[in-house]
């Protein structure tokens, strides 16, 4: 299935349900984002509030009716989704909307899947494609109903191919499972490598787009692709670093970015990469100073964390992006302390395109290198709380 390839510039029509829940995005600017980023232009947008989807539309029959003449009126290619929809609501959208319908799952995994380039990257962004697919099967053969009445009418031509598909999509779940733990037991062998070579390993994590790249180039040298777009990077890269102030050097790994509402079937899939933070001695957890929306999406780096188990990791907060916080608006300290779930955490303000802060960083490194007992950090140094201009 390639939705987004078939028309060289597809455009589409974003729609949001607000479900009462936390965190949503009114302007659907997060969306519009990923679209963008999976090659997808907006045409037009819609959002409606619900206290529950609907069952067979999940957005309710006149809603549906809106989008469906937005849709026509802008000439847009698909309808895409803020929320995961349903095998049966995706169906049924589609039919009542006369184009695809897609959702916020399967346009991550596009991204996912257009960016992957190292052989564990390919192989768990097919994974979570092949599981997101297994539950899907009954679109590809909705041609069978003008011809036996129904997909489920027994012992017909679609009951036997949709069979014979999940049989084949198991069997390529199977091996790619395989294949995967191969892989994972190579970086297991690595990691033990590293630390019986006493490596004090460090892991960049954060929200998408918050600038992990740019700050890893920047300590390490390296040229990892760093772009202003969402998932950039998908594979874990480690690099040395260096630091004078504790006479060691570090490993410094940067990670893929986390995001609301990431499909859990890509956390699954991802387990090895993301393995590199649950086994860390310290996480750089970077911030996007300049997102007005930071404090969310720091929660929602937190609750990733928890799911895969790197909660108990120190942390050291890094609020990047300096550069493009308002002079106003910037904080008086480069060094300081923020609470998150009840313990205070050392943070840094940095830019990683000017340098600004990253002597400051540098320092708060060697401090938890140097520390008794793995991945301690204490407050930060009174020496090191500058003032900014």
């Amino acid at each position: 299935m390639t939705p987004f390839s078939a028309n060289p510039a597809p455009t589409t029509v974003l729609v949001g349900v607000d479900l009462g829940l936390p965190h949503f995005d009114s302007e659907l600017e997060e969306l519009g984002l990923l679209a963008e980023t999976a090659g997808l232009e907006p045409v037009g947008r819609v959002t409606a509030k619900r206290k529950a989807p609907d069952a067979a539309l999940f957005v309710g029959s006149g809603k549906a009716e809106e989008i469906k003449a937005l849709a026509e009126q802008t000439g847009a290619s698909e309808i895409l989704f803020d929320q995961a929809l349903s095998p049966a609501q995706q169906r049924n959208l589609e039919r009542f909307m006369e184009r695809p319908v897609n959702d916020r799952t399967l346009l991550i995994l596009e991204i996912f899947a257009q960016r992957a380039r190292s052989h564990e990257g390919k192989l768990q962004v097919e994974l979570a494609r092949l599981q997101y697919l297994s539950t899907r099967l009954v679109r590809r053969w909705t041609h069978l109903e003008r011809q036996r009445g129904g997909i489920g009418a027994r012992g017909g031509p679609g009951e036997t191919q949709i069979e014979l598909d999940r049989r084949m999509i198991g069997d390529a779940i199977k091996r790619t499972k395989e294949r995967l733990e191969k892989v994972k037991r190579q970086r297991n062998t690595q990691r033990r490598q590293r630390e019986r070579r006493d490596t004090y390993n460090v892991s960049l994590v954060g929200y998408t787009n918050a600038g992990k790249s740019t700050l890893f180039n920047a300590l390490v040298k390296a040229r990892a692709y760093a772009a202003n777009q969402l998932f950039a990077t998908l594979d874990t890269t480690t690099r040395e670093l260096y630091l004078a102030e504790a006479g060691r050097s570090v490993a410094l790994s940067d990670t893929v970015g986390f995001i609301r509402d990431l499909p859990h079937n890509l956390i699954d899939a991802f387990q090895a990469t993301l393995h590199e933070a649950a086994e860390a001695d310290l996480l750089l957890h970077v911030v996007d100073a300049s997102n007005p929306h930071w404090m969310e999406q720091v929660d929602e780096v937190q609750r990733v964390l928890r799911e895969i188990g790197a909660d108990g990791v120190a942390q050291l907060l890094v609020f990047n992006k300096l550069d493009a916080v308002p002079a106003g608006q910037r904080p008086r300290r480069k060094v300081d302390t923020f609470e998150i779930e009840g313990a205070q955490v050392p943070r840094v303000f940095v830019s990683s395109l000017t340098g600004a802060g990253l002597p400051e960083l540098r320092g708060l490194l060697a401090e938890a290198a140097q520390q008794d007992g793995r991945g301690v950090v204490h407050n930060a140094p009174a020496d090191l709380q500058e003032t900014e201009e």
